[in-house]
Formats: C-alpha cells, sequence, structure tokens
C-alpha cells in the first residue's frame, strides 16, 4: 500500500485548504485512516482519523470543528478539509493507514497503530 498526500500550501489565516490522500496497490477499504501533523521542534499529533467505512471519525480538540475528514472508498482516497486555519496548524501533514479494527472505536489517533505513511504535504498559514 502507498500513500500519497496532496493540496497543501501557503494560505492566510481564515482561509481553507483541502489535503488529500491518494492510496496505490491495495484497497482502501480495509484500513483506517488517520491524518497527523508535525510541526518543526514539535511532536507529531493525530489530529484525526476515520474507519474503514467511514462511519467513525474522531478529532483532536485542536482542531475539532475547524477540520472534517472524509473517505471515498470508490477513489481509494481520503481528504481533510481545513477551514478557520490558524498559524499554529502550520505543519506537515501526513496520512497513514492502519489494518487493525477496533470494534465501537472504529479508529485511533496513536501513530504507534499505523503502518503505512505517506510521504507529507505541507501546510504554512501565514498572512
Amino acid at each position: 500500500l502507498q500513500l500519497v498526500e496532496s493540496g497543501g500550501g501557503l494560505v492566510q489565516p481564515g482561509g481553507s485548504l483541502r489535503l488529500s490522500c491518494v492510496a496505490s496497490g491495495w484497497s482502501l477499504n480495509y484500513f483506517g485512516i488517520g491524518w497527523f501533523r508535525q510541526a518543526p521542534g514539535k511532536e507529531r499529533e493525530g489530529i484525526s482519523c476515520i474507519s474503514n467505512t467511514g462511519e467513525i471519525t474522531h478529532y483532536a480538540d485542536s482542531v475539532k470543528a475547524r477540520f472534517t475528514i472524509t473517505r471515498d472508498n470508490g477513489k481509494n482516497t481520503v481528504y481533510l478539509q481545513m477551514n478557520s486555519l490558524k498559524d499554529e496548524d502550520t505543519a506537515v501533514y501526513y496520512c497513514a493507514a492502519d489494518a487493525a479494527t477496533y470494534p465501537g472505536l472504529g479508529c485511533t489517533r496513536e501513530s504507534s497503530d499505523y503502518n503505512y505513511w505517506g510521504q507529507g504535504t505541507q501546510v504554512t498559514v501565514s498572512s
């Protein structure tokens, strides 16, 4: 399974971006997907995840109500819609795939649970 992120860039505070995570080599139907970010000098943060069916999602408090994770298994793609962006959202954003199942929980935001990672896409929020 290979993952490729896209959609990053430079945006002003208050603006929006939509990140995409496209998978190849295997169907995403079998994987929960997480979005993570890492800013310079900071630890990697699990900001959102979505279960393999798309029925369950979780968000970190830092992005709740501003970011939305969705998936289109027919396109083997997961999206992260980011609205009301702030300076502190500046980071490299990664998507990752987890083959494990979590009955009731759906997915996790723990990076150690994820087996496959993309190369990352830079998001810079600045005026």
